[in-house]
């Protein structure tokens, strides 16, 4: 290989490990599906945080985001990439936890990392095959998490934990959320039956959570007639080609709608779709490309006849 070309691409392997891991930013977005006359909603979505310990910078910047001052605090899984790290993610996360927020597990929750060849992974993203499921990580002896500690900390601090299972959240404006969560597709932990039946006849609003956004799961969600999907899992492709786009999307949701706002349809019904690119990544493979750390900041807004209608995502700071 020639020297300038090895040169560039230990630079591009340095810039991938290094700099752009580091690259925290807020993407702020406009959401139009409140019913009309409903006061406006900031929705701060932060997911796959993946915290290592000694990881200061990410631990800082997840708590300068309180300054937001959200309405909701939505957190969609996989926390943890590294067994000792809690008391660094809560941490982190203690400023945001003084909002009322909500939020369910993803396998990485669970489940401690493990080696694995960064370019087999790759490949297997790119081919569909999408990991071992609960049962069968157990089987081949997976290390676990001490997610209980974390559901523990969270519960205290008042945010719903919508693994399987439904809640009411009343905001501080006085507005009714009616919530509606899945515990991760990804692991086959999902059990929609147990949530069925749509969204609530008495809350003002409401939204459906999940991990991973396989499409069984978008499109039951959106059959109920859900309105707004947020989700997270996919590290919006993690590494992306420049004017291209992602690679891989770690499920089967299609590269287009790999991060941000989108809309998915099932029969008669579309609903508003957001998938957090995330803020960190597995501690074996940590690179990033052309694809920063992020949480969202989602400001939901009435529109005439409570139909979704996309709109241009805001900038990023």
């Amino acid at each position: 290989m020639p020297l300038g070309l090895a040169a560039l691409s230990a630079g591009g392997v340095a810039y991938a490990a290094v700099i752009e891991p580091r690259a925290f930013r807020v993407r702020r977005i406009t959401v139009p599906v409140l019913p009309e006359g409903m006061h406006p909603l900031r929705v701060l979505q932060i997911s796959d945080i993946h915290m290592v310990s000694g990881q200061g910078a990410k631990r800082r910047w997840l708590q300068s985001l309180a300054g937001l001052r959200p309405d909701l605090v939505v957190n969609t899984g996989d926390n943890l990439s590294d067994p000792d790290a809690v008391p660094e993610l809560l941490d982190a996360l203690g400023p945001l936890m003084e909002f009322p927020g909500t939020y369910v597990f993803g396998s990485n929750d669970y489940y401690a990392p493990t080696f694995r060849n960064p370019g087999r992974y790759l490949i297997e993203k790119a081919r569909g095959i999408h990991g071992l499921n609960g049962r069968d990580r157990l089987r081949h002896n997976v290390p676990r998490n001490p997610w209980e500690s974390i559901r523990d900390a969270f519960d205290a601090a008042g945010w719903a934990g919508l693994d399987n299972s439904r809640g009411r959240l009343k905001l501080d404006s006085g507005a009714v959320l009616g919530l509606t969560g899945l515990d991760d597709p990804h692991i086959k932990h999902d059990r929609y039956t147990a949530v069925a039946g749509g969204p609530d006849p008495d809350a003002d609003f409401s939204l459906a959570l999940v991990h991973a956004p396989y499409l069984r799961v978008l499109d039951a969600f959106t059959a109920d007639g859900y309105p707004l999907i947020l989700a997270g899992h996919t590290h919006g492709g993690q590494l992306r080609i420049p004017f291209y786009g992602a690679l891989v999307t770690n499920c089967d949701l299609d590269t287009d709608r790999v991060r941000g706002l989108s809309t998915h349809t099932a029969g008669p019904h579309r609903a508003a779709l957001h998938v957090s690119a995330g803020c960190g990544a597995n501690r074996y493979t940590p690179f990033r490309f052309a694809c920063p750390p992020e949480a969202t900041l989602l400001t939901l807004t009435p529109t005439p006849g409570n139909e979704f209608h996309p709109t241009r995502p805001g900038g990023l700071q």
